[in-house]
């Protein structure tokens, strides 16, 4: 409002007041005593409102309008010396300009106030020439004390209100400040999330979707119709790895987000026919301060032109590895033909390296076969996994001697190691893992085989005192054709293929796989087998 607003708001309910009182007074006494005095003062009341509402305030100092006040007090105290009796009243209106003045924040305007209100009770008879009788003496002393004590509480009470209003400012420009920053992020998340290419859904605890991004909207569109015979209320179909066997609703990623369960790169299918979209799904919780469990957030990758990719390599590898076979077959019947004669020693000796290469080939095809088919056929039956682990340490013996690895088996006393699994199969992952640590083990180094067992599983460790592997090396070591990069230009053989068969092999009999190991120190590997293979079919994809 400006000072003078401010000043006519301070001023106004004084002159109202006052003209109330002196109407209703008038009203009630019509034989009231007009006398020049009393309408003299009167037009004192009006004066100074005029005054506050002409005068520019605001080119004066700002201590400038508590004037008006010092007035309205000595108006005050005239007019009620010059009325009778029956305005004596009056004398409380010096509330309002003690008010006015303690309202200023200034201790002056304590010392101003009493002294206004000294001189109210004290000029006005000797202005008038009135006598002066022994209340007025009473008047002079107990008006200031007591209108002092207003003067005090109003302007402590101001005081007050003033800081509560300041702080209350403050945190309102903090807030506004938090409101703007947090305005800002929201915009700056939403400008992230719509600008990479991986769809985001958030949800809270019950499953319901808090946040999305535009990605996650456009891409189920692409991929998705309605479709009646959808489990989910969503009407989408989210099938498994097979691309045609529906996830049942409690398998779904939102379903298992609401429990809380967390996973990573997870392959799923999404639609049906042309439209259908394979994704990479992962899944984190999220942590109310508190440590609760207070929703999860999901991403969701279309990798459906890797997995495209990878089909036509993988079929490009099968039929490569078809054609192979068939020569590779012919030459190792032929070169046993021809060792079947009586030959010269060199010659045989020729023969049988063209043979120890020709079946080392074989085998390789084989593999390649296998990965690019992804299928391997398990056919379990009763089989004791210590004989397993005795053929094979035998049979890697002379390698291992060759090189003066010391290979050991330890097989943990009084325990049965029988159960049904595949034992060729088996065989062949334990023989994979044996040459692994032979040939990743330096000369002179240990390789040492482990085996335990309790009523329901079977375990086993290979560990080699070799090379190791980094952390990174150990999350691509199951990937098909991965070698690590060192190993490329050493001249330690492999095509990167026998840990990734391994596995597949152990997942097949429902076991697990896992490494550990320290680059310089060794590696183990950590096999379990259930001594029964429930649920699982014949053939079975690698992983």
């Amino acid at each position: 409002m400006g000072p003078r607003g401010h000043t006519v708001l301070f001023q106004l309910p004084l002159s109202v007041t006052m003209l109330l009182v002196t109407e209703l007074v008038a009203m009630l006494h019509p034989a009231l005593d007009w006398s020049p005095p009393l309408i003299l003062s009167m037009g004192a009341h009006l004066l100074l409102l005029a005054a506050c509402a002409l005068i520019p305030w605001e080119r004066l100092p700002a201590r400038a309008a508590l004037i008006i006040p010092f007035l309205d007090c000595l108006a005050i105290g005239l007019t009620r010396e010059a009325a009778d009796q029956y305005l004596a009243v009056l004398g409380f209106l010096l509330v309002f300009p003690v008010v006015w003045l303690s309202a200023s924040r200034h201790r002056s305007g304590i010392v101003i106030a009493v002294m206004a209100t000294v001189l109210s009770a004290v000029l006005p008879p000797i202005i008038l020439g009135t006598d002066v009788d022994p209340a007025d003496f009473i008047r002079v002393l107990l008006l200031p004390a007591i209108l002092g004590a207003v003067a005090l509480t109003t302007y402590g009470a101001f005081n007050v209100i003033s800081f509560q209003r300041h702080s209350l400012e403050q945190r309102e420009t903090q807030v506004r400040d938090l409101l703007a920053v947090s305005q800002d992020r929201e915009q700056l998340l939403g400008t992230i999330l719509d600008t990479v290419s991986v769809a985001v859904s958030a949800v809270d605890g019950e499953g319901r979707t808090t946040l999305t991004n535009h990605q996650y909207s456009s891409h189920l569109t692409r991929a998705v119709r309605k479709d009646p015979a959808a489990e989910n209320p969503s009407g989408i179909t989210i099938y498994g790895r097979d691309r045609v066997t529906p996830l049942p609703q409690e398998q779904s990623p939102r379903s298992r987000a609401a429990r809380g369960e967390s996973f990573t790169d997870e392959l799923l299918w999404i639609g049906s026919g042309t439209n259908q979209r394979a994704y990479s799904a992962t899944c984190r919780l999220i942590k109310s301060p508190d440590g609760c469990r207070s929703g999860a957030v999901m991403a969701f990758t279309d990798v459906t032109a890797l997995v495209e990719a990878l089909e036509v390599k993988d079929q490009f590898v099968a039929s490569v590895s078809h054609e192979l076979r068939t020569p590779l077959t012919s030459i190792l019947g032929y070169l046993s033909l021809a060792q079947d004669e009586d030959l010269d020693p060199d010659l045989e000796e020729y023969l049988t390296v063209i043979r120890r290469n020709t079946q080392r080939l074989l085998g390789l095809v084989d593999d390649l076969l296998a990965t690019a088919t992804e299928a391997l056929s398990i056919s379990p039956r009763p089989a004791d996994l210590a004989e397993i682990l005795a053929h094979s340490v035998e049979a890697a013996r002379p390698k291992a001697h060759a090189t003066g690895t010391n290979l050991t088996l330890d097989v943990e006393p009084g325990c049965q190691f029988k159960g049904s699994f595949d034992p060729d199969r088996i065989g062949q992952a334990i023989d994979n893992l044996i040459s692994n640590a032979l040939k990743y083990t330096r000369d002179g180094g240990s390789v040492t085989l482990s085996a335990s067992a309790n009523e329901d599983t079977l375990y086993c460790c290979i560990t080699d005192t070799g090379i190791g592997m980094t952390e990174e090396e150990m999350s691509q070591a199951f990937t098909r054709f991965f070698r690590a990069a060192r190993l490329h230009s050493s001249t330690i053989p492999g095509a990167g293929l026998g840990l990734a068969i391994t596995k597949s092999i152990i997942e097949n009999h429902n076991g697990t796989i896992t490494l550990s190991s320290s680059p310089g120190k060794g590696t183990t590997v950590s096999l379990t087998l259930p001594r029964t293979r429930v649920g699982a079919a014949s053939m079975e994809k690698i992983s």
